[in-house]
């Protein structure tokens, strides 16, 4: 289990997190939803140890260092690879670092994205490197497997596909942390829905305990967020009055 202690992060004088916890056992695919800027990428990182940060993240009660890393992988949209290696020459590196190494896995997602192992990843498309990096963060051998808008650059039919392959392949002790704003494509596929608002954890729900009581997960990310229904149409509103005292 991953435990999250009152995890903050601070740049400058702006808070990014404030007093984060949670608890993250394996087995679970969790979906981590926010607006843009609301800390999902930097808590991410913060629980890699990427960042400095206040509070604690802590791998089976251990802090998670370089003795215990190999158990997480990530994939970013950032980007985590050599841009001037192959997809092959990435196989190799990560077998001679990573003992649980996912080889049959590897082989397999390759032959789903249809991706060249020859070629040098700077040459592939934005879609095929988001590809590439979620296929070696699933191939590490990780029991805990984050993903930061993983599917940037991919289309509807890849997305819900992969979605598919995803929940065939993994094994009963992997656990997924899904960063993105593609609510309703995820919806079906996710246990759990983990909202951060300005840094803070404001909800924290099983997908079974909001189908009990009858709601989706868009109702409750708005009902969380406050979602103003009519916001639309004051804004048009607005819009209208403003040019209609510009003409008088």
């Amino acid at each position: 289990m991953i435990e999250i202690r009152n995890l903050s992060k601070t740049y400058g004088s702006k808070k990014a997190l404030d007093n984060i916890s949670l608890e993250i056992p394996q087995g679970q695919i969790i979906g981590l939803f926010g607006e843009n800027g609301a800390g999902k990428t930097t808590f991410m990182k913060s629980v890699l140890g990427f960042l400095k940060h206040d509070g604690l993240a802590l791998l089976d009660g251990e802090p998670i260092s370089h003795k215990n890393i190999a158990r997480l992988s990530f994939a970013t949209c950032e980007h985590s690879f050599f841009p001037n290696l192959s997809a092959e020459a990435h196989k190799d590196f990560y077998q001679m670092h990573f003992p649980n190494f996912r080889t049959k896995r590897y082989e397999g997602l390759m032959e789903f994205f249809q991706l060249p192992k020859k070629k040098a990843l700077k040459s592939f498309s934005v879609g095929q490197q988001n590809q590439f990096e979620v296929i070696m963060a699933l191939s590490q051998g990780a029991d805990y497997i984050l993903m930061d808008e993983p599917f940037s650059g991919n289309d509807v039919f890849n997305r819900e596909d992969f979605y598919k392959v995803l929940l065939g392949i993994l094994e009963p002790n992997e656990t997924i942390l899904l960063s993105t704003h593609l609510l309703e494509e995820v919806e079906k596929f996710i246990d759990r829905a983990v909202l951060i608002h300005q840094g803070q954890l404001v909800g924290d729900k099983l997908m079974e305990e909001l189908e009990d009581e009858g709601k989706n997960l868009m109702t409750f990310v708005k009902e969380i967020y406050h979602y103003r229904q009519d916001r639309v149409s004051r804004a048009l509103s607005g819009m209208t009055d403003m040019d209609d005292a510009m003409e008088d």
